[in-house]
């Protein structure tokens, strides 16, 4: 069964880097072509580009920025009662040497949402109900959360 991720898509983003507080962000997958991703992240208010690989049947996401590689696997939920299908990926990340935080590690949450029946798949999980930060890191893609508060490249 094809999983695919909704093309051209915005994600919200949080990341905890080295037991420091969360930092906020927004994500952009611009293209996936033969498992290639081109986008962007932008945690300070400047996009800076990525590239990285997308690898279906294991669902897993991995993309460098200059200053961070990322990794993770994507989970999807379905909420009939609001029509959307949440996107969530979960992962770890380590700072590169151009980075003030060099070598250290973290996790980072990334989310976004679809109308339902939009990128292919079948849910996952027991409830339906995506964890907490699908919820959180849509309410800073959304602008319900304070961005004054990023501190991390």
């Amino acid at each position: 069964m094809n999983i695919t991720l909704p093309i051209p898509s915005r994600w919200g983003i949080s990341a905890d880097v080295g037991g420091r507080p969360l930092v906020w962000g927004t994500v952009e997958i611009h293209s996936i072509m033969d498992q290639k991703i081109e986008g962007s992240i932008n945690f300070r208010g400047v996009p800076i580009p990525i590239q990285g690989y997308w690898t279906e049947n294991t669902r897993h996401l991995m993309f460098d920025s200059p200053y961070a590689t990322f990794s993770g696997n994507l989970s999807i939920y379905n909420d009939p009662s609001i029509n959307t299908r949440h996107f969530l990926i979960n992962g770890r990340l380590q700072m590169k040497q151009t980075s003030m935080m060099a070598g250290e590690y973290g996790t980072w949450v990334a989310s976004t949402n679809a109308p339902l029946g939009q990128g292919g798949g079948t849910p996952q999980g027991q409830s339906q109900i995506p964890p907490v930060g699908a919820f959180t890191t849509s309410d800073y893609l959304n602008g319900a959360v304070n961005r004054g508060q990023q501190t991390a490249e």
